[in-house]
């Protein structure tokens, strides 16, 4: 279960602008990590899925509230940098949990880790999205008319 506790969801809307906005959701996100980590060496698993969950609603958080800004600014392009390199440090950790976790718990942490690579691939593309060309219904349409030419056309 996603979520971001009151105290946390205070902290971040009293951030001064987005930049501080966003660090503030990495390192939230980094302090449940971190406590899930502690948590799975002390064999308390059911209290460290809790941990999880607010480090995946912090994530969540931070990536929409990102998706919300004008994308063609340099800035935003910026915060999703940020946060691909925070998740880029953070699917290892989560990949040492489930390792040292039991079975039943482990698929939780299975989960978490795609979840994170997932949203990770979603960062880069959306960090990259004004160079790509694949979605451009325009540039499928010139390329689908290349593809399909008569036979007669196709030989010199």
């Amino acid at each position: 279960m996603r979520f971001v506790s009151r105290a946390e969801r205070e902290q971040l809307n009293a951030a001064r602008d987005p930049k501080a906005r966003v660090r503030t959701t990495i390192d939230l996100a980094a302090d449940h990590l971190t406590h899930a980590e502690n948590l799975t060496s002390e064999k308390k698993f059911a209290r460290a899925s809790e941990e999880l969950g607010g480090y995946l609603g912090l994530i969540d958080d931070a990536l929409g509230f990102i998706g919300d800004l004008v994308r063609d600014k340099g800035s935003t392009r910026d915060l999703y940098r940020h946060l691909d390199i925070a998740l880029r440090a953070q699917i290892p950790r989560i990949a040492v949990m489930r390792r040292s976790t039991p079975a039943e718990y482990a698929a939780n942490l299975k989960a978490v880790e795609e979840y994170a690579r997932a949203t990770r691939s979603d960062v880069l593309e959306s960090f990259y999205g004004h160079t790509v060309l694949r979605g451009d219904p325009e540039y499928q349409k010139k390329t689908d008319k290349t593809k399909n030419l008569p036979e007669e056309n196709k030989h010199p």
